[in-house]
């Protein structure tokens, strides 16, 4: 049922999910388990539906876990509920001490609120607790050869070429209706300096590298370690369409295929 309950939480399938969770005690008389609460308070965390995903979390018959508040912080996370996602970040700074994402969500959720001084102290008590976010990097294939991309990387010998890349890939999807996502901007700076942040995302370096190199008609396949931004996200959907390239992202979450401006998650990731 858990199986069911994930994949309808990531394809925004809300009236099902609500109709499998509510059959397991009322017509199959199997009690929920925290990975079920876990699956429900995310689809309708994600859905916008926080304050009954609170309310479920509040009349669980088990103790939540860290599952269940890492799917409350992620949904705050989406939604900008920095109240709710203070809380969730809490629970889990008690629950897993050592989990770096609970810490990492609950910055974000500050810099998105232009909490600058609050993101900031939560990113020095993570440094005085000794814990360390993994850093995100993305990686794609070419000529045999695997190309690794962090943000802002300027290691890679056709980085000049890249980077150019990448200033007419921006300049040309703004034309068309991209506005740079700012909430995903984690440091106080001019907004300049903000949108060229965002621009050398690992993501879509590894992407400018891809329109570079492979050859057109096939697939740009770009591999990432996290969850790809949302703004990246965006963005990868509008090259998909102005570039008509088919792009597979694979994140930690799942696989994204763009084309033609959509992608095959919906937006549910």
């Amino acid at each position: 049922m858990d199986g069911l309950l994930f994949a309808c939480s990531h394809t925004g399938s809300l009236e099902k999910g609500r109709s499998y969770f509510n059959s397991m005690d009322n017509i199959h008389g199997i009690k929920p388990g925290a990975e079920h609460y876990a699956c429900m308070i995310d689809l309708l965390g994600r859905s916008g539906n926080l304050s009954e995903a609170k309310q479920l979390l509040d009349q669980m018959d088990v103790e939540p876990d860290a599952t269940v508040w890492k799917s409350l912080l992620g949904a705050c996370r989406m939604h900008k509920e920095l109240e709710m996602g203070e809380m969730a970040a809490k629970e889990l700074f008690e629950l897993e001490p050592k989990n770096s994402m609970p810490y990492v969500m609950l910055s974000n959720l500050y810099s998105a609120a232009g909490r600058w001084e609050d993101a900031a102290k939560i990113r020095k008590l993570m440094k005085c607790r000794g814990i360390s976010k993994e850093p995100g990097s993305s990686w794609t294939q070419a000529n045999g050869k695997t190309h690794t991309f962090v943000s802002e990387d300027r290691s890679h010998p056709m980085m000049a070429r890249i980077y150019s890349k990448i200033d007419e890939v921006i300049a040309l999807i703004k034309e068309a209706g991209y506005v740079p996502d700012m909430s995903f901007v984690l440091h106080d700076m001019e907004r300049e300096g903000k949108e060229l942040g965002l621009a050398y995302h690992s993501e879509k370096l590894a992407l400018a590298f891809g329109l570079l190199v492979v050859p057109s008609g096939a697939v740009i396949r770009i591999y990432k370690n996290l969850r790809v931004c949302g703004d990246c996200h965006t963005a990868f959907k509008y090259i998909s369409s102005l570039y008509d390239r088919h792009i597979v992202l694979r994140d930690s979450n799942c696989f994204h295929h763009f084309v033609d401006g959509k992608c095959s998650c919906g937006d549910y990731w």
